[in-house]
């Protein structure tokens, strides 16, 4: 027992925050995150034994697709999605850069809810490619095993993915690029 609590400790947990922030991104909810991320390391551990030679990251993520999956469909009946608060360390200070100064800071904050407000807005399959891709930067073969998918259909839900964010941010920004506002 103690053997089998060491090797999962050195192998899974140092990807705990790539398990937090994928699941982060799919329940766009902090106390949404944490139940995932909860579940989804309770299952691994139990399953743990029967991990063989794969890569525990992409096990890992799709483990907790697989927890986000199970508990979107008990939860169904809640459509409420909470908007960040400005005082969340996760989605405020967190991602500036402290050497800027207040304008930037602001800009920054804005940029990121409005990413995060338009990568709401995506549908499911394609924000859960772009998240494995650009954030946890997983490679095709194991974004298409988290997600169980074939690569081609990786590929050309990722490229539909990054063209609808495009659009998106474009026509939030009224189609004028950042340098010249």
């Amino acid at each position: 027992m103690h053997d089998k609590r060491a090797r999962f400790d050195a192998q899974v947990m140092p990807h705990l925050d790539a398990v937090h922030r994928f699941a982060r991104w799919l329940t766009r909810s902090p106390s949404d995150a944490d139940d995932v991320v909860q579940e989804a390391i309770l299952r691994a551990y139990r399953s743990f034994e029967g991990l063989r030679g794969s890569d525990v990251k992409a096990w890992l993520l799709t483990i907790v697709k697989n927890c986000h999956r199970t508990l979107a469909t008990q939860a169904r009946g809640r459509a409420f999605v909470p908007l960040p608060e400005e005082s969340d360390a996760r989605d405020g200070h967190a991602m500036v850069a402290t050497a800027d100064g207040p304008e930037a800071l602001s800009m920054r904050r804005d940029d990121a809810r409005t990413l995060t407000r338009l990568m709401a807005e995506l549908p499911e399959e394609h924000r859960e490619v772009l998240i494995l891709r650009e954030i946890e930067e997983l490679g095709y073969r194991e974004i298409a095993s988290v997600a169980n998918i074939p690569i081609g259909t990786v590929m050309s839900r990722l490229a539909r993915a990054r063209s609808a964010l495009k659009e998106r941010w474009l026509a939030e920004l009224g189609g004028v690029p950042d340098a010249v506002r």
